[in-house]
């Protein structure tokens, strides 16, 4: 499998990037990553569709080593909430494996690239808003953080993100603190990625137009050369997010969603 050296730079840009974000923001990367991967795959002839679901799918596998590093990162400064993210957990993997081997394949790329502009958006604003949450509002019981758990890992099969997206803000809204939410989010792309990853692979067999080096719907040299890269900043990424006023690390998260939520709508709108 031979890969031209433009294309590895154009990789480990993206991997340098995307990996500072997944550690400063706690989003794994994946809303950055798919605008990106989503053009690349288009220039070297890949269908508008299948470079949509692609890009989500190869974003999300990437996930799964931003994650690790991310987490460790902030684990010691004691910024995770490992109570929380145990009982996350069992509902973000079930809710993965229903959209990567099912809901994805079915779906059209410009639906889900429309789809993932809709939920950036809805983030982004959320973030800018900076609701304060009632002050006695705390996270559900056990059985409620299943069910949002599987409300995660259903919406990030879809868009191939980490799940920071809906997981943050809702960590805030139960008076979470940001950076514990951003610490904890980090914790949860580890299970989301593994079991979408699973899905892609195999809701992508016997696809036709697959670019050389696919495994499924999983691009394997953006995989490795993002993956290098990205694992390195990412620990970067979570030492400035301890160093930043909360107010603008939402603005900076908000910020970045909205300019990408509109490529991908634009994209979804006109099939490009």
């Amino acid at each position: 499998m031979s890969i031209e050296p433009l294309l590895v730079l154009e990789l480990a840009g993206l991997g340098i990037g995307t990996g500072f974000l997944a550690g400063l923001l706690g989003i794994g990367g994946g809303m950055v990553m798919v605008p990106f991967l989503t053009i690349i795959l288009s220039e070297r002839g890949v269908a508008p569709g299948l470079a949509v679901k692609m890009a989500i799918a190869t974003s999300m596998a990437t996930i799964i080593f931003t994650s690790i590093s991310s987490v460790r990162a902030h684990h010691k400064r004691g910024a995770v909430r490992w109570d929380i993210a145990r009982r996350l957990a069992p509902g973000i993997v079930l809710g993965s494996l229903v959209a990567s081997m099912g809901v994805f394949s079915l779906l059209k790329g410009s639906w889900l690239a429309i789809f993932f502009a809709v939920f950036v958006a809805f983030s982004a604003t959320q973030m800018f808003m900076d609701k304060k949450p009632a002050p006695t509002r705390q996270m559900p019981g056990t059985g409620g953080q299943i069910a949002a758990g599987g409300f995660i890992g259903f919406l990030s099969g879809l868009v191939g993100a980490g799940g920071g997206f809906v997981s943050v803000p809702f960590m805030t809204w139960c008076n979470v603190a940001i950076h514990n939410a951003v610490a904890t989010s980090a914790a949860l792309g580890f299970p989301i990625a593994v079991a979408n990853v699973a899905g892609y692979i195999v809701g992508g067999r016997g696809v036709t137009g697959l670019p050389e080096g696919a495994f499924g719907y999983i691009w394997l040299p953006a995989l490795v050369v993002i993956a290098l890269c990205s694992v390195f900043t990412a620990p970067l990424g979570a030492k400035a997010a301890h160093s930043l006023p909360v107010k603008r690390l939402k603005r900076i998260f908000a910020s970045i969603l909205y300019v990408l939520g509109a490529y991908m709508l634009w994209r979804g709108l006109t099939g490009h």
